[in-house]
């Protein structure tokens, strides 16, 4: 069924039920979660159906074929017994033959980087068997010598005719891997940002995001935020077979690899007053503008979320305060101390509205979901609340990456019935369709 076909037939279904409108909303799972730095962890497909997937208590890693219209899910186990630990949940990218990628990995682990592949139907029952790779091993780990696979990020770009896969891997640093052949055989293995000298201990965090065309944009910090005491927020864009700054002046030719983060531009630099930082996530408008998502801490119990743009006219970042979130979401056991406590409840930005996020803040000693639209670039926020007076914690909204502006916005997010720590939880994942 063609994505124009799927929204008519929502939009029917929507006018049918003008008179008594009602959010529909729903579990797509009551054993799964996710982290968010492997991503997109979903994704509206060319055919109008949300490829998504998860970790389930016993390490399975799940794939999802969630039906908007009708409220279905396909599931299939892409690997069993995997690792129980958030972060291996699979992150998907589509391919121009309707074929769809998905792609994790253990957890610091010397075991490498899993790809499935669907056929071309795209259906969830299709995915092939779980193939591992350790790329890097010969080429960079004699010259970066720290061995550890974390996280999957597959984007594909068509003036390139290329997929590319971005994780923590040698060095314990992002690398990249490409495919000319839908995934079936990986190439060019290099290491993107890393300090000079080489430090084994750094591992700076990077999102994502495409223009699906011929620009990879990266958001980049100095490291984790638990470990830099002044973490701060950068970014950069890949085009062309080389790296530049926001302003598009080069940093370096790919065969140049790796710059250190201070060659790019500077989203937020880091003061022990304003706090060091995380990451949320990434997004463009129309134009390829990007805006990104990110927290500042001035204090551990104390999480604040911006929003930034890129001014091309003025040629600098644009920054915003959204609000103040609260503290960690984990649940501290009694008589321990926090291990995650810049594990904020998190945000996402609307895929084709970069004016719409979506985050999880405090709101009575829980974790709420919030809708919030913006109509002075971040300056002031209207909110709409999502979910309100819940019995459990609401954390890390998503809506899945490709979601068109004629597509339903659908939101999708992990509810925490019992998360102690990654690798000590009792989650689910919810969603709610936007009337």
């Amino acid at each position: 069924m063609s994505r124009t076909i799927l929204i008519v037939l929502y939009t029917l279904i929507s006018l049918l039920n003008s008179v008594n409108a009602q959010i529909k909303d729903g579990i797509l799972t009551d054993d799964g979660a996710w982290c968010w730095f492997s991503d997109p962890r979903a994704i509206m497909t060319h055919d109008g159906m949300v490829m998504t997937g998860w970790v389930k208590k016993d390490g399975s890693i799940e794939a999802a074929e969630f039906n908007p219209v009708d409220g279905s899910v396909d599931t299939k186990i892409l690997y069993p017994q995997l690792e129980y630990d958030d972060h291996d949940n699979p992150a998907f990218a589509e391919l121009p033959d309707g074929s769809i990628i998905a792609m994790y990995a253990w957890h610091g682990s010397k075991r490498g980087i899993i790809w499935q592949k669907t056929d071309q139907s795209g259906e969830v029952g299709t995915f092939s068997s779980p193939t591992i790779i350790r790329p890097g091993i010969e080429t960079l780990l004699p010259h970066f010598p720290r061995e550890t696979f974390t996280y999957a990020n597959p984007y594909y770009l068509s003036d390139e005719k290329t997929l590319y896969s971005f994780g923590r891997w040698i060095g314990y640093k992002p690398n990249w891997i490409k495919s000319t052949d839908g995934g079936n055989t990986w190439e060019d293995e290099k290491v993107i940002i890393s300090r000079k000298p080489f430090d084994p201990n750094n591992r700076p965090y990077v999102k994502y995001i495409s223009d699906g065309k011929s620009r990879i944009h990266l958001v980049f910090t100095d490291g984790h935020p638990r470990i830099e005491p002044l973490n701060s927020v950068y970014h950069c864009y890949y085009e062309n077979n080389a790296f530049w700054r926001s302003d598009g002046s080069k940093i370096c030719d790919a065969d140049e690899l790796p710059f250190e983060t201070e060659q790019a531009s500077v989203i937020y630099k880091a003061d022990s007053v304003s706090g060091r930082a995380w990451l949320a996530d990434i997004g463009l408008d129309d134009e390829g503008t990007p805006y990104v998502l990110y927290t500042r801490h001035p204090k551990e119990t104390d999480h604040r979320y911006h929003y930034s743009w890129y001014n091309n006219a003025a040629q600098k970042w644009e920054d915003h305060e959204i609000c103040k979130a609260g503290r960690w979401f984990p649940q501290t056991q009694p008589g321990k101390e926090e291990r995650e406590q810049h594990y904020h409840g998190n945000l996402t930005i609307h895929p084709s509205k970069p004016n719409t996020i979506y985050l999880s803040r405090q709101i009575n000693g829980k974790f709420e979901i919030e809708k919030r639209i913006t109509s002075d670039k971040g300056k002031t926020w209207e909110v709409i609340p999502v979910t309100q007076n819940s019995i459990y914690d609401q954390v890390r909204p998503f809506i899945p990456k490709n979601t068109g502006p004629d597509d339903p916005t659908i939101i999708l997010w992990m509810e925490n019935h019992r998360y102690i720590h990654y690798t000590d939880y009792d989650t689910s994942i919810r969603y709610q369709i936007e009337p």
